[in-house]
């Protein structure tokens, strides 16, 4: 901070004023006595004058104590920090007013007569003050204060300064303000090139490459991966998407039972069965074409029931298209209808001719057929909404039947 040391000198300036110029206590010295207690030849430059500090304790108040280090070697022109260590009362303040040099013109003065300047705080040698914590097992507080003071000595060669007391001002709990002063200090300046006999100027130390961030490119390239990355995420979206597996086309819907029955009925008039005398087959053809219509239009197994099996299925599940009564009693009833017995009366013929050997004629052939076609169409829902059916022949029943060679009945 800015304004860190140049409150302690600012206190100091309120003090100077009493300070008394101890030039004659120098003389009355010798010119060689701070060269013996430094140690140092004869010829250390001392200043002409220093100054002293007077303390101001209030009345009934207890002194701060005060402890200092200073360096006893130093540079020219570079910083030597006085470390102030000040313990106070519990609720005491060291300087109260922070640390503020804009108005310490006679501090300044004062320190510049005896070689010292105060660094600028803007810089890496600006003064600090901080307390330590508060400890509840100790009666006192402890603040630390760091003042860098830059020497600047008149002549060249080895040096030796003097630092005046300082005066630190510290604020007590009820707003008195006491003061204590630092003890005076000695330092050994040497110039930088002190220790070479004959210095030289040294060259410029080579260039080094010096680096400046290319903002523009960095966001170019950052904001380029973000785009190739959400470019590649969309184009893998698009070819999950285009290519995954396309849902399978639905089934096609089962054909109706009495399309299918009346086709396979067409097929046996038009596959020349009768033509090369394969009567049985044809015969067979039909009545499987029948009994699997029964089977499918009515929920059962038609090709793997026996008659009285498909009889008994038509009992319970035929209602409104096959009828229990025959006869006149049908003409009675309303709606389209085949009776049971003719169903029977076709499965019975069907079964004489498939395990009772028997060779059908052509005339029962044939008969069988359009019995099959009526039994389809009779049954069929087209027929019971009235859509109809583009054929309806005679029933098998009205069919005369023929006789066998063997003389049985067909």
């Amino acid at each position: 901070m800015k304004t860190r040391a140049l409150l302690l000198v600012a206190c100091s300036a309120l003090s100077f004023a009493s300070w008394t110029a101890v030039a004659e206590r120098a003389s009355a010295q010798g010119p060689d006595a701070g060269i013996t207690d430094a140690g140092v030849p004869s010829d250390g430059g001392a200043p002409s004058s220093v100054t002293g500090c007077v303390e101001s304790v209030p009345k009934g108040a207890e002194r701060p104590a005060i402890a200092e280090t200073f360096p006893q070697r130093g540079t020219s022109g570079w910083a030597a920090t006085l470390a102030i260590t000040v313990q106070h009362g519990k609720g005491e303040r060291v300087l109260p007013s922070g640390l503020d040099l804009s108005s310490a013109v006679d501090a300044k003065k004062y320190l510049k007569q005896a070689g010292f300047a105060i660094p600028d705080q803007d810089g890496g040698a600006a003064a600090r003050l901080w307390t330590e914590p508060d400890d509840p097992a100790k009666s006192r507080a402890t603040t630390h204060l760091d003042l860098p003071l830059v020497t600047l000595p008149e002549g060249p060669g080895r040096n030796i300064m003097h630092l005046p007391p300082l005066p630190v001002a510290v604020a007590r709990a009820n707003g008195e303000i006491a003061t204590v002063c630092t003890h005076p200090h000695t330092i050994v300046v040497e110039d930088p090139t002190a220790n070479v006999p004959t210095a030289e100027p040294k060259g410029n130390p080579p260039p080094r490459p010096q680096r400046e961030e290319w903002t523009s490119l960095k966001k170019a390239l950052l904001w380029g991966g973000a785009g190739l990355l959400a470019g590649a995420l969309l184009a893998y979206a698009a070819y999950r998407f285009f290519t995954r597996p396309k849902p399978p086309p639905p089934p096609v819907p089962p054909r109706p039972p009495w399309e299918i029955a009346l086709e396979k009925l067409d097929e046996v008039r038009h596959a020349g069965l009768l033509e090369t005398g394969r009567h049985t087959e044809y015969f067979d053809r039909v009545s499987d074409a029948v009994r699997g219509y029964l089977g499918a239009r009515f929920g059962f197994d038609g090709l793997e029931s026996t008659t009285d099996e498909i009889l008994v299925a038509l009992r319970k599940q035929g209602g409104g298209f096959v009828r229990l009564e025959s006869g006149a009693e049908l003409d009675l009833l309303p709606g389209p209808a085949i009776p049971l017995n003719e169903i029977a009366g076709f499965l019975a013929e069907c079964d004489l001719v498939k395990f009772a050997n028997l060779m059908p004629s052509p005339s029962q052939c044939a008969a069988a057929l359009d019995a099959g076609e009526h039994i389809v169409r009779t049954t069929s829902p087209l027929r019971a909404f009235g859509s109809g059916i583009a054929k309806e022949p005679a029933p098998a029943s009205e069919a005369v039947p023929e006789k066998s060679d063997d003389g049985g009945a067909s």
